[in-house]
This record gives C-alpha cells, structure tokens and sequence, in this order.
C-alpha cells in the first residue's frame, strides 16, 4: 500500500503509474515498482533519462541539473535527480515495465552421452 506522503506519477503514452516518496529520485521510485525509465549516470549529468513534466511540480537534489534554461522552461526534467512534489505525469515514451517483459530463455540442457555399455 502505498504511503500517505508518496505521490502518485503517471506515465505516458503508457497510462502506467507508481508512487514516489518525497525522499526518492522519480528513477528510484519507478525502478522499485518495476518500470525502467532509461538511465545512466544517475547524477543528472548523462541526460539519459530526459522526460517531458506534463502535470506536477518537481524538486531537484542537486542544484542544476544537466538541462538548458530553455529545456527546464519547455517542461524537460531529469527523473534520476527530481524528486516529486505533487502528482505527476510525465511524457517517457521510452520506458518500459520489467514485468511485462518475457522470461529470459531456459538454458540449454546438456545431455551428457552415454559411455558404450552403460544403461
């Protein structure tokens, strides 16, 4: 059950949602539920993991993070340094749910031969 003070973080075009402490990186939080945004560094330096802020107020750990005045004023934010301070939706098209995806393939069974004569 999620707690009193998370916030609740949709996803899009997805429609997936999970909850973010105020204390948590968005990243950390939607890692913990099993949705993987793209990342790298995780220091807001790589910008691997740019998303666009459609609703919602963001604060950041550090205090610049890798984006232009410009990016910050079109809605662009880091997810791997922002932590949540509302209710969000975020535009990350390119995340993915980890348990959506199909189960790694089954390692091949080796069969030992026989040596001539056993049964």
């Amino acid at each position: 059950m999620p707690d009193a003070a998370s916030f609740s973080v949709e996803l899009r075009p997805q429609g997936w949602r999970f909850e973010a402490p105020p204390d948590q990186t968005l990243l950390l939080a939607a890692l913990d539920m099993g949705l993987r945004l793209p990342h790298s560094c995780r220091n807001g330096t790589c910008r691997a993991c740019i998303a666009k802020l459609a609703a919602g107020t963001i604060d950041y750990r550090i205090e610049w993070p890798g984006l232009s005045r410009e990016e910050k004023a079109e809605g662009w934010i880091l997810p791997c340094v922002a932590c949540a301070r509302s209710d969000l939706v975020l535009e990350a098209p390119a995340a993915i749910n980890l348990f959506d995806l199909p189960p790694p393939p089954a390692p091949p069974v080796i069969v030992a031969p026989r040596p001539p004569g056993s049964t």
